[in-house]
C-alpha cells in the first residue's frame, strides 16, 4: 500500500483552518454578564435534575424483575439506566468484509445481522445470504446480581474497528463505564470465511450472578438457495460435533428433531451448499439443539427450509466470562473447509456413513476435482464414471460368468426340479450335490455385486455433496449439482408434483433406458433359471428399476443421472464383450462337465448344510412312520 505523506498545500491548508478555529473562539468568548447569567441558569437546571432524581430514586433501590419476552417491560428496563448500569450508543451496524465475505454487525445486539458471499449467487442469481433480513439471533441470556434476566439482544454495543495487521477487529462494548463491559471480539482475516470471535467480560463479577447459567442462544432461519427446495432441504441439517469427535445430526425429514448434548465442539448449520458454523476453543459443556422442517411441498414460492435453535452453556472464570470462538459464513467445500483442520470443519460435509464416506472423501472427491482441473464438468463426470466402470470390470466378469455356469446347469437343475417336485428337501440336496459337482456356486454372482455396493453408494453420496459441480453447466442441463429441465408447467398436480415436480428432466429418462436395457440383458437369462419358490420376480425388479430412477430422480442433482446413464452404457458394452468375444458356452459347459469327474472334497460348511439337509429328512421320514 502506497505510503501517505503531508505536502506543502496540505500543511497550508491545515494551519488556515486552525487559525480561523482560533480567532472563532475568541470572537465567541461570552461577557462577564453573560457569565454570570449561565451560571444562574446552570444552578437552577441542576436544582431541578437532583429533585427529580430523589423522586425516582426508590424505583432504582427496589427494580422487579424484567420479563425480556414482556416488550413494555424492555422498553421501561432500557430507559431506566441504573436498572444493570449498562449505557446506551445510537442504532446502526458496522462493516466487516473481505474479498469472499460481507458481513454487518449491528450496534444493537452486537450480533451479526448481515452475512453475505461475495463470489456466489443462488439459482435466481441473487447473493447468497447466510444471514439477512432477521433471520438469524445471536445472544446471551445470563441473570443479574439482583436476579433479573438479561439478553445481550437487548443491549447496545459500542463499535470500534482497528487492524491487526492485515486483519480487521471490531470490538463490540456493551458499557457500564470505560472499566466495566461485556465485548464480542471479532477478528477478520483476509480471504477467508472464518473469522476469530471472543466474548468476554470485565469487570462484571459484581453484576453477573454468578450461581446461575449463562446460556449462549443462536437461532437461524436457513434462506432457500437451490432451484429445488425439496431437495436442498434434504442435505440441510444441523451437525454438530460432540463427546471427543462424535459427529452427529439432526433429522432432516421429520417435522422437529431436539436433542440435549454434552461436550460440543462446534456446531454447523447447513443449507446443502453453505453453512453457518459456531466452533469454540472450549467446548460448551452441554447444549440443546433444535431443528424444525419448514418445507412440506415442492414450490417456488418457499423462501426457508428449517429453522434452527442451540441453547449452550457457558462457564464463568473467576467471575468473568471468556470464551473464544470462531464464526464460519462460507461453501460447504471440502477444499475450504480443509484449511481449518484443527477444527475438524470438513466433517459437517456428510460424505457417508463408514467405508462409503471413505471412499467418497478420499478417493472419488480429489479424484474428480483433479480431472476437473483440466476438464470440462460435465466430461469429467463422464471418464471418472468410464475409469470406474473399467476399475470394475473383473466385477462384472465373476458376475457374468457365474451366470453362464448357471444358464447352462439350467436343463439338469430343471430335471431335478420335476423328479423331486413333491420333496423340496430333497430338491434342495440334489441341487446343492450338482453345484458341488460342478464346482459352480450360486452365490459367487451375488458377491462381485455386494463388493459393488460401497462404490455405488459413495458415488450416490458424492453428487449430491460436490461444491465442485454447483452452478456448472453440462449440454442442456443449466446446473449439474440440480435438476435439468426440459419442460416445465405451473400448474400444481397434487401427487404427481409431490413426487415427481412440475418439471420433466432427461437425464433421468436416458439412465432409465439405459438401465432398462442393462436389466434385459442381465436378467433375462436369470428369469429362466430362478422360478423356484422363494425366488424374486426377476421380471417385476426389471421393470421396477427403471421406474424409480424416472420418477424419484427427477428432482435429483443432474450430474448423479449423467452418471448412471454413461455408467449402464458402459456396462452394457462391457457385458456384451464378455458375452460375445471373451466366454464361450461351449468351453463352460464342457469345462463343467470335466469338474463333475473329479472327486470333490466338502469344506466344513458343506459338510455342514448336507448332514442338516440328511437329519432334517431322516426325521421327516421317522414322522411319517
Amino acid at each position: 500500500m502506497e505510503e501517505k505523506k503531508l505536502d506543502l498545500n496540505s500543511i497550508i491548508g491545515f494551519v488556515l483552518i486552525f487559525g480561523i478555529l482560533i480567532f472563532m473562539f475568541y470572537q465567541n468568548q461570552p461577557t462577564p454578564e453573560e457569565l454570570e447569567a449561565q451560571k444562574a441558569e446552570q444552578e437552577k437546571i441542576e436544582a431541578a435534575a437532583q429533585a427529580e432524581a430523589e423522586t425516582q430514586q426508590p424505583v432504582i433501590e427496589t427494580p422487579k424483575p424484567i420479563n425480556i419476552q414482556d416488550s413494555t417491560a424492555v422498553a421501561d428496563y432500557k430507559n431506566t439506566v441504573g436498572a444493570f448500569g449498562f449505557t446506551q450508543t445510537a442504532e446502526g451496524t458496522t462493516t466487516l468484509e473481505n474479498d469472499v465475505l460481507y458481513l454487518e454487525v449491528s450496534n444493537k445486539g452486537g450480533q451479526v445481522v448481515e452475512a453475505r458471499m461475495k463470489n456466489y449467487v443462488t439459482f435466481d442469481s441473487v447473493p447468497v445470504y447466510m444471514a439477512k433480513d432477521g433471520n438469524a439471533k445471536f445472544g446471551l441470556n445470563f441473570t443479574t446480581s439482583d436476579n433479573r434476566v438479561l439478553n445481550t439482544t437487548d443491549l447496545y454495543f459500542e463499535p470500534t474497528l482497528s487492524n491487526n495487521g492485515d486483519n480487521q477487529v471490531l470490538s463490540m462494548k456493551a458499557k457500564v463505564s470505560n472499566s466495566q463491559f461485556l465485548e464480542y471480539r471479532y477478528e477478520m482475516k483476509p480471504g477467508e470465511y472464518l473469522l476469530d470471535f471472543t466474548v468476554r467480560s470485565q469487570g462484571l463479577n459484581g453484576v453477573i450472578n454468578s450461581g446461575r447459567p449463562i446460556d449462549l442462544e443462536w437461532d437461524l432461519k436457513g434462506i432457500r438457495h437451490g432451484k429445488s427446495v425439496k431437495y436442498e432441504n434434504r442435505y440441510t441439517r444441523l451437525t454438530y460435533n460432540h463427546d471427543g469427535g462424535k459427529i452427529s445430526k439432526l433429522s432432516e425429514s421429520s417435522e422437529s428433531d431436539e436433542e440435549t448434548e454434552e461436550d460440543i465442539k462446534w456446531l454447523s448449520y447447513r443449507q446443502h451448499f453453505f453453512s453457518s458454523i459456531l466452533a469454540s476453543d472450549t467446548h460448551f459443556k452441554t447444549a440443546e439443539l433444535s431443528s424444525q422442517n419448514l418445507v412440506e411441498e415442492e414450490s417456488k414460492e418457499t423462501e426457508f427450509t428449517k429453522v434452527y435453535k442451540t441453547k449452550a452453556s457457558l462457564e464463568l472464570q473467576g467471575g468473568e466470562l471468556s470464551q473464544n470462538m470462531h464464526w464460519y459464513f462460507g461453501p460447504t467445500d471440502v477444499k475450504v473447509l480443509d484449511d481449518y483442520q484443527d477444527l475438524g470443519l470438513a466433517d459437517s460435509i456428510p460424505f457417508g456413513w463408514g467405508i462409503f464416506g471413505w471412499i467418497n472423501r478420499y478417493v472419488f472427491t480429489p479424484f474428480y476435482n483433479f480431472l476437473s482441473s483440466f476438464l470440462p464438468f460435465g466430461i469429467a463426470i463422464i471418464v471418472m464414471t468410464i475409469l470406474v466402470r473399467l476399475a470394475l470390470s473383473p466385477v462384472t466378469y465373476k458376475s457374468y460368468l457365474s451366470q453362464a455356469k448357471m444358464k447352462v446347469l439350467k436343463p439338469e437343475i430343471t430335471e431335478i426340479n420335476e423328479k423331486y417336485k413333491d420333496n423340496a428337501m430333497k430338491k434342495q440336496q440334489e441341487t446343492m450335490k450338482l453345484y458341488n459337482k460342478a464346482g459352480v456356486s450360486p452365490m459367487s454372482g451375488c458377491i462381485p455385486a455386494l463388493l459393488q455396493l460401497p462404490i455405488f453408494y459413495a458415488l450416490f453420496m458424492f453428487f449430491p455433496t460436490s461444491f465442485a459441480l454447483r452452478q456448472k453447466s453440462f449440454l442442456w442441463a443449466e446446473d449439474l449439482a440440480s435438476y435439468d429441465s426440459i419442460f416445465e408447467w405451473s400448474t400444481h398436480i397434487p401427487v404427481i408434483s409431490s413426487f415427481y415436480g412440475n418439471h420433466v428432466s432427461l437425464f433421468p429418462i436416458l439412465a432409465s433406458i439405459a438401465i432398462f436395457f442393462y436389466m434385459t440383458l442381465t436378467t433375462g437369462q436369470t428369469m429362466q433359471m430362478q422360478q423356484q419358490p422363494g425366488m424374486p420376480n426377476m421380471k417385476f425388479i426389471m421393470y421396477l428399476s427403471p421406474l424409480i430412477m424416472l420418477i424419484f430422480f427427477n428432482n435429483y442433482a443432474s450430474g448423479l443421472s449423467l452418471y448412471y446413464f454413461i455408467s449402464n452404457l458402459i456396462t452394457i458394452f462391457i457385458m456384451l464383450a464378455i458375452k460375445n468375444y471373451i466366454l464361450d458356452e461351449d468351453k463352460i459347459h464342457a469345462q463343467i462337465q470335466e469338474n463333475k469327474k473329479k472327486p470333490k472334497k466338502e469344506n466344513k460348511f458343506q459338510r455342514k448344510m448336507r448332514e442338516m439337509m440328511e437329519q432334517a429328512e431322516e426325521q421327516k421320514k421317522t414322522g411319517r412312520r
